[in-house]
């Protein structure tokens, strides 16, 4: 595998990540990719991420692996892994860049039910993905949304070898079982969703917290669940309360989700949705099954900048041997349309010092 290094795109508690492309003409790469590296005496979380992405290579709501291999750079042997170059950046960069306003509820929408494709078939697979929020969620360059950062997953039901209390994830998203008990299966995932569909919907975070040890005492204590947006629809304010359910048992699926009313209706692709904004003689939907010629529009974009690695609000840095991780539908038929076939180009400059990689 022969590859050529690009500018640095971020850097995260254990990897860095940077632009790629390949070196001459291959079958198998694009001709934009995204490396992350480590080194290889701290390369088992990234191994991890390699070894968990290869299993979940069919769904398209996930980030692509293209493989791995070593090199020495700066008196440094290195682990590399070839992933997809999601050239939107992440939900968190989309959401910082409207203010404090959030997301228009029909964007928050496609997102949720594209994320809920995604967790559906992550644990389906068997696995936990362990550190779901907005800056693990990828956007193409059509707005197609890609789960990333696979570091923390673990496979259901899997213990560790040595017992102890292990926090995996984010505060802020951590389910009350992963705060009370160290318990993290497929719900604690969904309890996660709920707090990035609220943060996108409040343009805020769901927990308003500048204590670490406090919030984990309201996440895992009591019967506190995180702030429903007020300006949510009543779909919405009802699908939050289906993901903050303390106990994990009762907390509903991703699949039992994907039939919540608040996603059930976001199958238009853009040629039906082009269709009902330009053809005045069509006659109306009467629901959301009257689109005969739908046809799914997974796409595959291409990773983005690594997951930023320090929690903002409490000054605490988390690394890995802690297993911590950072962290209306009133828009227009006519700005939607432009959101969706809107086409943006990757945007990064060609530096003068590319490194080559066998």
């Amino acid at each position: 595998m022969d590859w050529v290094r690009g500018e640095k795109l971020g850097q995260g508690s254990f990897a860095t990540v940077s632009l790629a492309v390949p070196r001459g003409r291959s079958s198998f790469l694009p001709p934009l990719m995204a490396v992350k590296s480590c080194g290889v005496s701290h390369s088992s979380s990234l191994v991890n991420e390699r070894l968990v992405l290869e299993e979940l290579r069919d769904c398209p709501e996930i980030i692509r692996c293209f493989g791995e291999n070593f090199s020495y750079e700066n008196g440094e042997r290195l682990y590399n892994v070839l992933l997809e170059y999601a050239s939107g950046g992440s939900l968190a960069d989309k959401l910082k860049k409207s203010g404090d306003r959030g997301l228009p509820e029909s964007d928050v929408r496609q997102y949720t039910k594209s994320l809920l494709k995604g967790l559906r078939y992550i644990h389906k697979v068997g696995f936990v993905h362990c550190d779901i929020k907005l800056q693990n969620i990828l956007l193409g360059p059509n707005g197609g949304v890609k789960i990333a950062d696979f570091g923390l997953a673990k496979r259901v039901g899997k213990k560790s070898a040595v017992p102890r209390c292990e926090l995996r994830g984010t505060p802020m998203y951590m389910s009350p079982e992963m705060v009370g008990a160290g318990e993290q299966g497929a719900p604690a995932d969904i309890w996660a969703l709920g707090c990035v569909v609220a943060e996108m919907v409040a343009g805020a975070p769901a927990w308003s917290s500048s204590n670490v040890a406090g919030l984990l005492m309201r996440i895992g204590v009591g019967e506190e669940v995180p702030a429903i947006p007020g300006i949510l629809s009543e779909e919405g304010k009802d699908f939050l309360g289906k993901c903050f359910v303390k106990n994990p048992s009762k907390r509903w699926t991703a699949e039992m989700l994907l039939n919540h009313p608040f996603v059930s209706d976001q199958d238009l692709d853009d040629a039906a949705l082009k269709d009902r904004l330009t053809n005045t003689a069509s006659t109306s939907p009467r629901c959301p099954f009257d689109f005969p010629d739908w046809v799914s529009s997974a796409t595959c974009s291409i990773t983005s900048l690594p997951s930023p690695a320090h929690f903002p609000e409490s000054g605490l840095w988390f690394c890995e041997e802690s297993n911590f991780r950072k962290e209306s539908w009133s828009i227009s038929p006519a700005e939607r349309l432009q959101g969706l076939v809107s086409e943006q180009s990757p945007h990064w400059s060609v530096s003068d010092d590319w490194v080559t990689i066998r």
